[in-house]
């Protein structure tokens, strides 16, 4: 649910790193252990979709940057076969996957992930796959005719928004999920989004259209720990 009149911010590369450390008259080599999660950045201008590595031909594409003038992100599910790689897909139906060309993408490393409780109306940051929280806030969710839904998605742009008072706040976290409900909102596809908001009043209530409000301070808050790629998991 993409507002108009908005500057999108690529994610900024995370790689793991590997020190050497040199000591006489034995040399010792330290390894930081890999990110939990993966990110693949599109590096051509179309990404061809296949619907297995055994496939004669793509089933689609995907072009980069999307239609809305962004870096196009999957969320890497799977190793496949040497050059392949599965992916979870911004497109409808929601979870959707599809195998791509690893010569295709660039992956990088993640460290932290989101589950957002609805009904609770609550969101939390996790450290990796461990219980750490390390962001935890009250949020608004979906209204009962239009719920937030369900599933395992993942935050596939990071927007900041030239209006930061506006209604949807200073940053916007597009998620690869869309409403079960609205086929069509604001003139994109129903896309969902976690984002600010100018009513911080109705924030622990049922009450958007789909997406995830935070207030002001919280968006910006937690901003910095999601980039492009984040999984994101909505629960019950």
């Amino acid at each position: 649910m993409w507002p108009r009149g908005s500057t999108a911010r690529a994610a900024a590369p995370v790689s793991t790193t590997t020190t050497s450390t040199t000591l006489a008259p034995t040399t010792t080599s330290t390894t930081q252990p890999a990110p939990p999660f993966e990110a693949a950045d599109a590096a051509v201008g179309e990404v061809a979709l296949y619907d297995s590595p055994d496939a004669a031909a793509p089933s689609g594409s995907l072009s980069n940057p999307t239609s809305e003038h962004v870096p196009l992100v999957f969320s890497v599910k799977a190793q496949g076969p040497p050059g392949w790689l599965q992916v979870q897909i911004p497109r409808r139906p929601n979870e959707s996957t599809a195998w791509v060309h690893s010569s295709d993408v660039t992956v990088r490393g993640l460290d932290n992930r989101i589950v957002v409780e609805r009904e609770a109306r609550r969101l939390t940051v996790y450290k990796g796959t461990t219980d750490e929280v390390l962001f935890q806030t009250t949020v608004a969710v979906g209204a009962p005719a239009t719920p937030t839904p369900l599933g395992d998605f993942y935050i596939d742009v990071v927007v900041e928004l030239t209006h930061p008072s506006g209604v949807y706040g200073p940053f916007q976290l597009s998620v690869a999920g869309f409403s079960d409900v609205l086929q069509t909102f604001g003139g994109g596809p129903g896309q969902i989004a976690i984002h600010g908001t100018n009513h911080p009043e109705l924030i622990g209530e049922f009450v958007s259209n789909g997406c995830v409000r935070l207030n002001n301070d919280d968006i910006t808050a937690l901003e910095p720990l999601v980039p492009a790629g984040t999984p994101v998991q909505i629960v019950a």
